[in-house]
């Protein structure tokens, strides 16, 4: 079964954008891989000054916890560098995410959201 690794920004943005990854990733026949370094960029964003942050960590916490998801340790503490690792390790995982460094500097498939509503691999 391919796997799809999930970055912070990426899960936000779903979120935002009312994209529910954990239905739509499994009907694509693919298992979700969250790094535990991304649910702790999430955790500390819950305690965000800002409430609009807080709030999407918040809802995005409660989704993480009500799903099932592979969760995996990155070697690195910085979460860009850890998953261009992780990529450059696993090339069949899919890398979701909408960081312009990752997408630079990784060679696997990528998921992206297409028109702001659908998930594509590219």
């Amino acid at each position: 079964m391919k796997q799809v690794l999930l970055d912070t920004n990426f899960i936000l943005t779903c979120l935002r954008q009312k994209i529910d990854f954990f239905e739509e990733i499994p009907l694509m026949g693919m298992e979700i891989i969250i790094p535990r370094q991304v649910v702790n960029e999430i955790k500390k964003l819950e305690d965000s000054r800002e409430g609009a942050v807080r709030e999407e960590a918040s809802l995005s916490m409660k989704l993480l916890n009500r799903n099932k998801f592979t969760s995996v340790k990155l070697r690195r503490n910085n979460v860009d560098r850890g998953i261009i690792e992780f990529a450059a390790e696993n090339p069949d995982v899919i890398i979701a995410t909408l960081d312009k460094e990752i997408k630079d500097n990784v060679r696997n498939q990528k998921m992206v959201i297409r028109n702001m509503k659908r998930l594509e691999i590219r």
